[in-house]
């Protein structure tokens, strides 16, 4: 089978592969790059685990070909930290115990980040709503929402603005 190589821009960094026409986004991202956040457990863009984003979208990693990102800028998880310190929402999953087994965090988090960057003060209802496409099989959804609204109130008293979430 044929490849494709493709250019863009991983968590800031400029990057190359080769990928197969077939290739998922998140397979590349875990077997080229070894970067194990975005993971694939549904295989249908139905539980939200493979969430990252592409041009400061989210997408399911598992439905999105990997050779449509060629040009574009892809941010995982692990990309949210910046210069050792934790994204505000990734902190805020921490301090609010917001996870259990932890396998669907960092989907959470992706889509946390977009939801802030369009909400920076969501309502639960909008939390719940905008994160339904985010499975938990643990059940942490109360300390899902506290943590989404911690995060928001963090951002607001720091006076950083949506952008953040960049």
């Amino acid at each position: 089978m044929s490849t494709r190589t493709i250019h863009f821009h991983l968590n800031g960094q400029p990057v190359q592969t080769d990928v197969k026409p077939y290739e998922s986004l998140v397979e590349v991202l875990t077997q080229r790059f070894n970067l194990r956040g975005a993971r694939e457990s549904c295989g249908q863009g139905l539980c939200g685990c493979c969430s990252v984003e592409v041009d400061a979208k989210a997408v399911s990693g598992c439905l999105h070909l990997a050779s449509f990102v060629d040009g574009c800028q892809v941010r995982t998880v692990e990309g949210l930290a910046t210069k050792g310190e934790l994204h505000p929402v990734q902190q805020a999953f921490i301090d609010a115990g917001a996870f259990q087994c932890g396998f669907c965090t960092p989907g959470f988090i992706v889509m946390t980040v977009q939801l802030l960057r369009e909400h920076p003060d969501p309502s639960d209802e909008q939390i719940r709503h905008y994160l339904s496409g985010n499975l938990c099989r643990c059940s942490a959804y109360p300390e899902i929402v506290d943590a989404v609204k911690l995060a928001a109130q963090r951002i607001a008293q720091a006076g950083v603005p949506s952008s953040i979430a960049r």
